[in-house]
């Protein structure tokens, strides 16, 4: 299993923390100890079954691209979301305000609030 994420070349973090999220959703759904392991280089010992590499490639102008994959032997799934245009991002904030400005309690929120998501 592996998450990589790529964003434009001026991103400072890395992991993302949308990447970060998935890493925790995965390891949650996961019935069994894992290890995220970030980023590989040069030879050495083959990927282990509890290991889960996160990759961040950072260039250009991308806006955000996040793909989830699933391998085993014989097959692999990809699930993967690319945000075309920073709008998106607008929307999200002026939806999380709507909801913010609806009279919430004093407390922490995050998008799962905002989405009335219970995952």
């Amino acid at each position: 299993m592996a998450i990589i994420e790529k964003h434009h070349r001026y991103k400072r973090d890395a992991p993302s923390g949308t990447a970060k999220m998935l890493l925790h959703a995965v390891e949650a759904a996961i019935d069994e100890e894992t290890t995220p392991i970030y980023g590989r280089e040069g030879v050495g010992e083959p990927r282990q079954h509890h290991e889960i590499g996160v990759h961040a490639i950072r260039g250009g102008d991308i806006v955000g691209e996040h793909t989830v994959i699933f391998a085993s032997n014989q097959e692999t799934l990809e699930l993967t979301h690319r945000a075309g245009s920073k709008t998106l991002f607008v929307r999200g904030a002026i939806q999380g305000a709507a909801f913010l400005a609806e009279g919430q309690e004093p407390g922490l929120y995050d998008m799962m609030d905002v989405l009335e998501l219970d995952v």
